[in-house]
């Protein structure tokens, strides 16, 4: 499987945006989605993720209430809806999927991960 995230872009405060996450190749429903973030200087973190369609959803602290991840195994795709933004949600957000295995531990830390998609850029100005 390979990973295509795009839908970044420079928005203002408060401002939407939903990333989406393309998946080639087979069996996406076979892993859990994940999102992780990358601001400069900071090391990444994880934002959410999602083991199956319509399933419980996982989300960092500081992102609960604002962000909702989804996904279409149909498509294979996945999506980040942002709302609310803020500057501090500035960063580079990738895709990740793990296998459906992986305990919830392990996509935190993203060790767990062992599919990236590449970063699309989230600039959020105040």
């Amino acid at each position: 499987v390979q990973l295509q995230a795009f839908g970044g872009g420079l928005v203002q405060a408060g401002d939407s945006l939903r990333l989406t996450c393309g998946a080639s190749g087979q069996s996406f429903s076979a892993y859990v989605l994940a999102w992780f973030r990358q601001a400069p200087g900071k090391e990444r973190e994880f934002v959410a993720a999602l083991r199956r369609s319509g399933g419980t959803t996982y989300y960092a602290d500081s992102v609960k209430g604002r962000f909702t991840i989804s996904r279409d195994n149909a498509k294979g795709t996945g999506y980040l809806q942002m709302n609310s933004l803020r500057p501090e949600d500035t960063a580079v957000y990738y895709c990740a999927l793990a296998p459906q295995s992986t305990i919830l531990s392990s996509i935190y830390t993203a060790r767990g991960v062992n599919i990236w998609g590449q970063g699309t850029l989230v600039t959020v100005s105040s």
